[in-house]
């Protein structure tokens, strides 16, 4: 059975014996009388499949390795699938892996610094881009090519955000997608009391210089901009000819990034 890509970006295949015997508890991956489910964790890093083993020790979960897949018998399927959707919450999102069969578009990142690199891995991860790595080469799905390319420029001028994933100077959770609903409650109906309030509500949490990890300050500063013309056409009591105009400039820009 081929790969098939599971929410989080782990990748499950499984090999089946002529006998499909039962697990034992002695788990022996290489055995070739036994079901076996395999998981693809070469985007992973090294911390995240540390944790991976010592999560499938914890649950007493059968288990062992194939080069860098996790190999569990298949009884214990269901065991594992519970531990990887745990390990999803408490350290994805996890990295998207390209296999070595799909269409592919290469970028040669050898002059890079680490800082550069790391910060590429992460917005790649973060964005849920089909990729994989070899060397300073990077391999990612053909049809995200464009949005890769615009990423490695807005990252070579220095425009991708680079704070701790655990500091507070980030945007809440899920603010694009706020704004863009908002915009579009407004955008229908200039006087809708609920967008008003979430718009005041959010609006005075952004930093126009602090966006979304992976988003470019740019368009982020514009968003923000956006929204803040809105809370000024409120304060200022402006017609609603102008509320749904900015409005609709807010849904506008926003919505290639929800």
């Amino acid at each position: 059975m081929s790969f098939v890509n599971r929410s989080g970006g782990e990748q499950k295949r499984q090999t089946q014996s002529a006998s499909g015997a039962p697990p034992a508890d002695d788990f022996d991956p290489g055995d070739p009388d036994v079901v076996k489910v395999h998981y693809d964790v070469s985007g992973w890093t090294i911390d995240q499949r540390a944790e991976l083993a010592e999560a499938m020790v914890d649950a007493a979960v059968p288990h062992g390795w194939d080069g860098e897949e996790l190999v569990v018998p298949e009884a214990a399927e269901d065991a594992a699938d519970a531990v990887f959707a745990r390990l999803e919450d408490l350290l994805g999102p996890f990295a998207v892996v390209l296999a070595d069969d799909e269409p592919a578009t290469e970028f040669l990142l050898d002059e890079w610094p680490p800082a550069d690199l790391e910060l590429l891995r992460r917005a790649l991860v973060d964005a849920e881009i089909p990729h994989r790595w070899d060397g300073p080469r990077i391999y990612v799905a053909t049809d995200a090519e464009e949005i890769v390319d615009d990423l490695l420029d807005a990252i070579e001028r220095g425009d991708v955000a680079s704070y701790d994933d655990n500091a507070d100077d980030g945007p809440p959770d899920g603010a694009l997608g706020r704004l863009y609903t908002i915009a579009d409650r407004l955008a229908r109906d200039p006087s809708e009391s609920g967008a008003r309030r979430d718009l005041f509500g959010l609006v005075p949490q952004l930093d126009p210089r602090t966006p979304p990890f992976g988003l470019a300050v740019r368009p982020w500063a514009s968003i923000v901009a956006g929204g803040q013309a809105l809370v000024d056409d409120f304060e200022a009591e402006a017609d609603d000819s102008d509320v749904i105009g900015h409005a609709q400039e807010l849904r506008t820009i926003t919505r290639p990034y929800v």
